[in-house]
């Protein structure tokens, strides 16, 4: 029986992806819920898995881009598994092999890559990418990276597998395993590929709001000084207590849902020709991906405490770092924060993340001299920027905003006091 093998739908509007790279090679026999291809859409990563076990025929070359539910692929059901071809359980036994008796040294062979080169929790070292759907049977399964790492220690390659390396090195290199070091002494080379679904998408989000969002940014500095205290006063405990060390985006975040409350304008956006401001806060995290630029949301952080932020920034940038981060996951957001601070930013401009109408740009902390009750002293400082659009947020709400965050963040009591000063709360004044 032949099965088709189409293309799922990554979510809702999204009619073409582009198959990014085959998981099997044409005329392979598969397993059923082996992975054998990976698609991008303008959202996310995806893998198509297969239906049944058999001989797979590959239909559309990597690098297509191909409409959503078109056959990509054919499995043949009935078709008897290749000569020569062996599954990964049977080059891959579940006890490790018994060295062989010193007095049959003709049947010695040599210790394994794996065994010289690898240790147990090395797994990440090695570059090694466990696919999704692995790591969710590794869950099931109660097996970890350090599980994997002392069962490779215990392979031995064989004839296919140099075959298996060979062919792959070929494939995925166009060349021979020889050092791919680029000569510097006046070659012109250059590379030509096709930009993935993802970065296309990207691009033209990049240029529509420029284009079609009156776009200005106001910039402030920040001095650290006493959230770096803080952190370093508290954050043993507080890993102790939640699990988790305590960072400056949960900081931010919470500051950025108290400032939003005292000026709501800077949580609204433009639909059609009406203006919708929100009551609740979901602000997105822009996460550097494989695949390019995500903003995972944090539904709800106005009621979330800072361990709970953490938490849930964490497990999404995580996800997204694996390319297992869903579409629900990062659909709608009221408000982002990025961190160019992490590459050593200084100071930049920060893009709308459309339809929001504004966004706050981190940058790197760097001790610099300022005056502090009239003394200089040097102090951990650090830029920030609002990007936000003229047309929902005037100016007097941008620069009020983003005067809030910086208080907040020089003076983290007040967050428990919703921005207010505890003493005039206490009293009533």
């Amino acid at each position: 029986m032949i099965v088709e093998i189409k293309v799922p739908s990554p979510g809702e509007s999204i009619t073409e992806v582009q198959l990014a790279s085959w998981l099997a090679n044409d005329g392979d026999f598969v397993e059923k819920d082996a992975e054998i291809a990976e698609i991008d859409s303008d959202k996310a990563t995806l893998t198509i898995n297969a239906a049944q076990e058999g001989v797979i025929r590959l239909l559309v070359e990597a690098g297509d881009t191909i409409k959503v539910g078109s056959v990509v692929a054919t499995i043949d059901t009935e078709a008897a598994k290749p000569e020569g071809q062996i599954s990964k359980k049977e080059t891959r036994p579940d006890k490790p092999q018994p060295a062989p008796e010193p007095e049959k040294p003709a049947l010695k062979e040599m210790p394994s890559v794996a065994e010289n080169q690898i240790n147990p929790g090395d797994v990440q070292e090695t570059g090694m990418h466990i696919s999704p759907l692995a790591r969710k049977v590794m869950e099931e399964k109660n097996v970890n990276e350090n599980d994997i790492a002392a069962y490779i220690r215990h392979l031995r390659i064989g004839k296919s597998d140099i075959a298996e390396v060979a062919a792959f090195t070929k494939k995925s290199l166009g060349t021979t395993s020889a050092p791919l070091a680029k000569n510097p002494t006046g070659q012109r080379d250059s590379e030509r590929k096709k930009m993935s679904t993802l970065r296309q998408k990207l691009a033209q989000r990049l240029v529509s709001v420029k284009n079609e969002t009156a776009m200005l940014t106001t910039f402030n500095e920040v001095n650290m000084s006493r959230i770096m205290e803080i952190r370093k006063k508290y954050n043993e405990q507080f890993k102790e207590t939640h699990g988790i060390s305590l960072g400056f985006m949960s900081l931010f975040t919470k500051a950025v849902t108290i400032a939003l409350r005292h000026f709501p304008q800077v949580n609204s956006m433009i639909d059609g020709d009406e203006m919708i401001t929100y009551n609740y806060t979901d602000i997105g995290i822009a996460v550097s991906a494989p695949k390019g630029l995500v903003v995972p949301i944090v539904r709800n952080a106005e009621s979330l405490t800072l361990a709970e932020i953490e938490k849930k920034i964490k497990e999404l940038a995580v996800k997204a770092r694996d390319n297992k981060i869903t579409i629900e996951e990062m659909t709608g957001g009221t408000f982002t924060i990025t961190n160019g601070g992490v590459f050593g930013s200084m100071m930049s401009t920060p893009i709308l993340n459309p339809p929001q109408s504004a966004i706050l740009g981190m940058h790197n902390i760097i001790d610099r001299p300022v005056a502090v009750n009239g003394q200089v002293v040097i102090a951990p400082m650090m830029y920030v920027a609002l990007s936000y659009d003229h047309r929902v947020i005037d100016g007097r709400e941008s620069v009020g905003f983003l005067v809030k965050v910086k208080e907040m963040l020089e003076n983290p009591e007040k967050m428990l006091f919703d921005g207010n000063d505890p003493l005039a709360g206490l009293l009533g004044i």
